[in-house]
């Protein structure tokens, strides 16, 4: 019994490494993504990144493509994992909704750094183009739109919210969203990260009809900083 425990351990060890080595390439890919663009980063560049051979990232991802589609997963996946920490700290189905809209606008509400933004436009221009992108990029649709949707149903069944038709507000907030993250991976200094959260949260309080009221407007700052 004791030969057989030993012998789990010691095969968990090598897939416990290669997990972690394989998460270390997918953030060494969100680096190098975010850097260069996908159309300019190589498989060559990730294994630089990470001490290790090029023919191992293809071992660990076969091509080009899927290590942006896998790196996207992932990045996702840890933006779900904070996003549900916070949500089960918040007893408002209103206050969810603005933390939803801050971690999407706001440096320093944002789990992810904005400039991860810059990676979604190469994984948005990709789709279009390429099934299997375009695939994963149809579920990461669903599941944005089902998080702002479940929101938005336990507000109204709590009483929060008006009873507007989820599906159709969801697809409008969420579609509003995207387009701000354009402005904000752009720095458009005409759309400033305050700005776009203050426009989505007058669209959401407005169109469910919970009271906010939006911060005050800094003075003296005209100019900001790239998040890094």
């Amino acid at each position: 019994m004791k030969e057989r425990m030993g012998g789990s351990r010691d095969a968990a060890g090598p897939r416990d490494a290669g997990e972690q080595r394989r998460e270390q390439m997918l953030r060494a890919a969100l680096d190098v993504i975010v850097e260069r663009g996908y159309a300019d980063t190589r498989i060559a560049d990730v294994a630089e990144r990470t001490g290790t051979s090029p023919a191992l990232v293809i071992y660990y991802f076969k091509t080009r493509d899927q290590l942006l589609t896998e790196a996207i997963r992932y990045s996702e996946d840890l933006w779900y994992a904070e996003y549900l920490r916070r949500m089960e700290k918040i007893p408002t189905a209103a206050g969810r909704m603005a933390e939803l809209i801050g971690m999407n606008c706001l440096p320093g509400t944002d789990p992810e750094p904005h400039s991860y933004w810059l990676l979604w436009l190469d994984f948005w221009a990709l789709s279009p183009r390429n099934p299997g992108v375009g695939a994963v990029r149809e579920k990461s649709d669903e599941r944005w739109r089902e998080a702002i949707r479940s929101i938005v149903l336990a507000g109204q069944e709590a009483g929060e919210f008006a009873p507007v038709d989820a599906d159709d507000f969801t697809i409008m907030l969420s579609a509003l969203l995207d387009g701000l993250a354009v402005q904000i991976a752009l720095e458009d200094p005409v759309v400033p990260p305050q700005r776009t959260y203050d426009l989505a949260m007058r669209f959401a309080s407005g169109q469910l009809g919970f009271d906010w009221t939006p911060a005050p407007a800094p003075t003296g700052r005209r100019t900001r900083k790239r998040a890094s």
